[in-house]
Parts: C-alpha cells; sequence; structure tokens
C-alpha cells in the first residue's frame, strides 16, 4: 500500500505551483490547485534507484539510446495497452512540447495551420504560435455535461489545403475526455483523407477511470501518426526532464534525430529523469492501480461535496486525468468576479478555464493529484469565496 493521504511540505523547494502561485494569480499564499503536477511522492522504488544513482560522484555525459530504455517501454506498453512498439520507433525528447514543436517544423511550413481541439492545453497555442504557425481551433460540442468532436467541421478544417497538422490529445486535458475507439478511427480516416499529419500527445495515457481503456493511437494506424508521451505525468517526475518520441517513419525520426543531436546538441538526457523512467515502468505498474484508485477517490469526493454544498458548479466527469473540470455557468457570477473572490476571499488559486479557449471561460480546472485532505480544504475555499459576502 502507498500513503497518498501524505501531506508533503513542498514550499521552498522552488515549486512552481506552491512557491510562484504569484506569478499567475497575482498574490503569494494561495492554495493552490493549479499546474498539473501532483503533491504525491514518487513510488519507493524509484526513489531508491535514484539514490542509488546519487550515490555515483560522476554525472557525464549520458546515452539514451540503448536496450535497457527502449525495452521499459515496449514492455510499459505491451502489458499495460497490449501494443507492440518497436525499438526503432523509440526517441528521447526532454519535454513533450519540445517533440511537438520539432514535429510542427518538420511537417509544416510557416502561416500553415495546426488544428487542435479546444479547450486545450494551453502549451499547444503558445508552442503553435512561437513556431509561426496558425492556430485553427475545432471547438469541441458540449452537449448534457459531455465533450464530443465536431466532424462536420474538423473535416472541413482538414479539407484545407494549408492546414497540415491535427495535434491531438489523447486523452484529453482539460475536459477529461478518454475518445473512443470510433472516434480515433473517425479522426484518422478523416486525416489520412486528406493527408493531414497527426502529432498524438498521449502524456495522460496511464491515468484512467477503471471503465474507460486509453487506445494508442497506433492501435488504429501508424501512418503519417507520431505519439509524444512521458511518465512524468503518472509518476510525477515533470522536475527530472525526460519524455519520448514514438516515430514509427524511419525518415522522419532520422530527421526528428538530426534536429535533436546536430542542431539543438540534445544528445545527453538527464541521467535522473531515464532512470526514473525505465525504474517506474518496470517495476512500478502497482503504484500506477493504487494512484488511479485514490483519484477514484477524490472525484467521488468532489461529486458529492458539489451535490450538497455547490449545486450550482457542475462536475463534467473525467473519464482521465487529475485534472476536473468545473462548469460554474450556473453561478450568478462573471469568470472574473469569481476569480476575484477566490482569491481576495477564499485564498485559493484555482485555474480559469479562459486560458484553455472555447467554451472555457465557463470552467474552472481543479487539480485533485493531492491528499484528500487538500481537495477537501479547497472546496470548503470555493464554498467560502462564493457564499461570504
Amino acid at each position: 500500500m502507498y500513503n497518498f493521504d501524505e501531506v508533503i511540505n513542498r514550499e521552498g523547494t522552488n515549486c512552481t505551483q506552491w512557491d510562484y502561485v504569484q506569478d499567475r494569480f497575482g498574490q503569494s499564499g494561495l492554495l493552490p490547485f493549479t499546474i498539473s503536477d501532483t503533491d504525491f511522492a514518487l513510488p519507493k522504488q524509484v526513489i531508491q534507484r535514484l539514490n542509488e544513482r546519487m550515490s555515483h560522484p560522476v554525472f557525464g555525459y549520458t546515452r539514451w539510446n540503448h536496450k535497457e530504455f527502449k525495452n521499459s517501454i515496449e514492455t510499459w506498453y505491451q502489458k499495460r495497452f497490449n501494443i507492440k512498439i518497436e525499438k526503432d520507433w523509440i526517441y528521447y525528447t526532454p519535454t513533450v512540447i519540445y517533440a511537438i514543436s520539432q514535429l510542427i517544423k518538420m511537417k509544416s511550413n510557416e502561416n500553415d495551420g495546426v488544428i487542435i481541439q479546444t479547450p486545450a492545453y494551453d502549451a499547444f497555442f503558445n508552442v503553435i504560435k512561437e513556431n509561426n504557425r496558425t492556430v485553427v481551433q475545432n471547438d469541441l460540442i458540449y452537449k448534457d455535461g459531455y465533450y464530443s468532436i465536431d466532424f462536420i467541421y474538423l473535416e472541413e478544417l482538414l479539407s484545407k489545403s494549408n492546414n497540415k497538422i491535427l495535434l491531438l490529445c489523447s486523452p484529453h486535458n482539460p475536459t477529461g475526455r478518454v475518445w473512443s475507439v470510433d472516434e480515433l478511427t473517425t479522426l484518422i480516416e478523416l486525416c489520412r483523407k486528406h493527408d493531414v499529419y497527426i502529432i498524438s500527445d498521449e502524456i495522460h495515457m496511464d491515468i484512467v477511470r477503471k471503465e474507460y481503456n486509453h487506445i494508442p493511437l497506433f492501435k488504429k494506424s501508424t501512418e503519417n501518426i507520431a505519439i509524444v508521451t512521458s511518465g512524468s505525468k503518472t509518476f510525477n517526475f515533470p522536475g527530472l526532464l525526460f519524455a519520448y518520441v514514438l516515430i514509427p517513419d524511419l525518415e522522419d525520426g532520422n530527421i526528428f534525430l538530426r534536429y535533436l543531436k546536430q542542431r539543438d546538441g540534445l544528445s545527453s538526457p538527464s541521467i535522473m529523469g531515464m532512470e526514473a523512467t525505465i525504474t517506474a515502468y518496470n517495476e512500478c505498474s502497482e503504484w500506477v492501480e493504487e494512484l488511479n484508485n485514490y483519484i477514484d477517490e477524490n472525484i467521488k469526493l468532489v461529486q458529492e461535496y458539489l451535490e450538497k454544498n455547490l449545486p450550482d458548479i457542475k462536475l463534467v466527469y473525467p473519464e482521465s486525468t487529475y485534472l476536473l473540470w468545473l462548469d460554474i455557468s450556473g453561478l450568478n457570477m462573471t469568470m472574473d468576479e469569481l476569480q476575484e473572490r477566490l482569491i481576495k476571499i477564499g485564498n485559493v488559486a484555482i485555474m480559469d478555464g479562459k486560458t484553455y479557449g472555447g467554451n472555457g471561460q465557463l470552467f474552472l480546472r481543479y487539480n485533485i493529484g493531492c491528499p484528500k485532505s487538500k481537495v477537501l480544504e479547497g472546496l470548503n475555499r470555493l464554498k467560502l469565496s462564493i457564499y461570504k459576502g
């Protein structure tokens, strides 16, 4: 058993979520439910391996292109998703967004369109714009508390010759959708029809509710597709800077590798990130199951609290992730007013959904990757913010 109830003080560690909450919310000392990392300790097996590596006094250049690393990914995908990943598909990247940026450069020209399903992870907007590409929004359909893909409009966008890439988030952040077999099949068929490259960000692939199954896009096709992901969201080590990209096309893989090694000088990875990934994938599947069970309990806690204490706020049931999408459209106040009250009255930081585009202005994104005691305290502060004064 793992103790996810343990409260770990992260203050004073240069932690983005806790120590620098003022940067985004304009006030320090707020209880944060913001950045998408968790407040959970790494699995003990990972901590042990990192401590063992720390005992060696030399931290020189490191090789990622070896069997130990690639075998761990192969094993993880086979055990967790029942899919065979070839070693030749696997490439290191320091972060998911770095890989997305390189793939955008490889598969499009300046001013070309990159389609995203909105509301969407806010870094998608930035990486597209900063590569001098055009953000093309395919707003998700929101009906009866459920999000779905607008395939009619998507095909219209895909049919435009200047839209060269579909940047997919699977599972989807921030709505929590796990795309179905039919949805993924349709996406792939439409992109193949219109010769559009798919970059699939699958970093939330392991944190999924029991009644749902994440489907890696390669289960349906490996043609004109790359998957970008990491163990960092699952096991909570984004600060170790280690991710990987799966590129089945050998020519594309060689181009990516040339960008990584020769143009950007990133051939040597983070030693600790690589060791954490290998150990987590080889030894910590039980930890992931317990993590998912704990997130399930946190979701139930939030559902019951909202129904009893904040009936005007509706939870969009998360099929995946530890990020809850809360519909505040039933409140008699604007998002700006609510944010002001959260900060000044509740002394709590909860993400404004406007950040994610689409209909996000009607939502809060609430991170429940933390002990139940913190989840409950945040809900109490949310209630206080709405009803006091």
